[in-house]
């Protein structure tokens, strides 16, 4: 496929909504309760994304991997719009493998997010930049992460491929550095995962590639050598990472995600009033490089999810 043609293609606008590792006294914006997470991703829907990613998080705001609580938020926004509801597997610091992944058993989701190796994931450095807290858990939470490892092992991987192959659901390959691409080319290999895969490149995270637009031109370029023909989105953390990754993928040819979950800024200094703010933004920026955001039919046909 040419680059003009590329460029001429639909794009696949995703929304990240909550997260697990931003707490409530960064933003009084984060959407906490489920049917605030619901509302938020419906809005973001009507602004131009076609796919919402959802975490949830208890009354507190503390990451939570309670069915109850994704179930009423998958309800919620099924109801009220035809984004594809993609729930995370990540989960948040201290969770293990069988919570993250019964999110997926429970709700089988069209789509869903599959961490494709381990990390240092670290987000104490933001624990010095809050000068006041709104719950007591929040800056244990963040300094914690000095001594974590966002486990991903192959026994994990491999679970997560045959729950995602019993409840038919896509997943999103979150590849955090250069090493998860022969992660899933092993996969692959191993006959575990479906093609055509959608990949999404994670940049950003203290612990894994950085932010830069070199890093992007090297992950995609090795993902291409060594999966050959796929679908790719780009999620940069923080605002520079967010919205300059994304509009080097508009002129790429990939998939965009913002958020939220990855920033809270929508310019320089101001936060970011809602996701649908984020959303908005590179909607237009996509408009602008003559890249139309797709529907949720179009992003299905486009990511090869099959219809429920």
């Amino acid at each position: 496929m040419s680059p003009s043609s590329e460029s001429q293609q639909k794009v696949v606008v995703s929304a990240a909504i909550t997260g697990a590792m931003t707490v409530p006294s960064q933003s009084p914006h984060i959407p906490i309760s489920p049917a605030e997470i619901a509302d938020s991703a419906i809005a973001a829907s009507a602004a131009g994304a076609a796919i919402v990613h959802i975490h949830a998080r208890a009354e507190d705001g503390r990451p939570s991997a309670d069915q109850g609580l994704f179930r009423e938020i998958f309800e919620r926004i099924t109801a009220g719009c035809d984004a594809i509801v993609q729930t995370t597997t990540g989960g948040g610091v201290g969770m293990t493998i069988e919570q993250r992944a019964a999110v997926v058993r429970e709700l089988r989701p069209e789509m869903a997010t599959f961490n494709t190796g381990s990390i240092n994931f670290g987000i104490f450095p933001l624990a010095g930049r809050i000068t006041e807290y709104k719950h007591d858990w929040e800056r244990e939470y963040l300094e914690s992460t000095r001594d974590y490892v966002f486990r991903n092992t192959f026994q994990d991987l491999e679970h997560m491929c045959r729950v995602m192959s019993e409840t038919g659901t896509k997943p999103e390959l979150e590849v955090y550095d250069v090493g998860h691409l022969y992660n899933v080319v092993h996969l692959l290999e191993a006959g575990l995962l479906e093609t055509p895969v959608h990949i999404q490149f994670v940049m950003g995270v203290l612990g894994a590639i950085g932010a830069r637009a070199e890093e992007l031109f090297h992950l995609r370029e090795r993902g291409r050598a060594l999966i050959g023909e796929h679908t790719w989105s780009v999620a940069g953390v923080g605002y520079a990472g967010e919205f300059g990754l994304a509009t080097i993928s508009l002129v790429l040819g990939g998939h965009v995600r913002v958020g939220l979950e990855d920033n809270l800024r929508l310019r320089p200094g101001r936060l970011a009033p809602s996701n649908a703010s984020l959303v908005e933004k590179i909607a237009r920026i996509a408009r602008e490089l003559d890249r139309e955001p797709a529907t949720a039919d179009e992003a299905r046909a486009i990511l090869g999810i099959r219809p429920r």
